[in-house]
This record gives C-alpha cells, structure tokens and sequence, in this order.
C-alpha cells in the first residue's frame, strides 16, 4: 500500500475528486482518503509517478510520502 499526503482537501467533494482521480489510473484497485490527515492510501500496483500526476491534474498538490 502507498500512502500520499496530499494538500488542498478541504470537504467531503474534495475526497471525491481525489478518490475517483486516483482510482481511474490503470493498476489502482482502491483509494481511500483520510481528509483529517490529508492522506490518500492506494491499493494495487498502480505507477506511483502516474498517481501523483492524477491528483496534480484532479488540482491538488501531493506533498510526498506518508
């Protein structure tokens, strides 16, 4: 499991967009945000590079490593 930090969450549609963004890249099984912590854990095999870009691209900035 990777987890991210991620900056910019504020509320429950912002969770969304993250968990769908990341949910669309090819390998990802699961994503589950924790918006308390600013995190998002990624199940699957999914390119970590690939990842980052689709929460960049969803408008949200990955702070690096949990």
């Amino acid at each position: 499991m990777l987890t991210l930090k991620v900056s910019g969450m504020t509320c429950g549609h912002c969770a969304q967009t993250v968990t769908r963004a990341v949910e669309a890249v090819p390998s990802v099984e699961r994503a589950l945000v924790d918006l308390n912590a600013g995190q998002v854990a990624i199940e699957g095999s999914a390119d970590e590079s690939a990842i980052r870009q689709a929460i960049e691209d969803a408008g949200y900035e990955v702070q690096g490593r949990a």
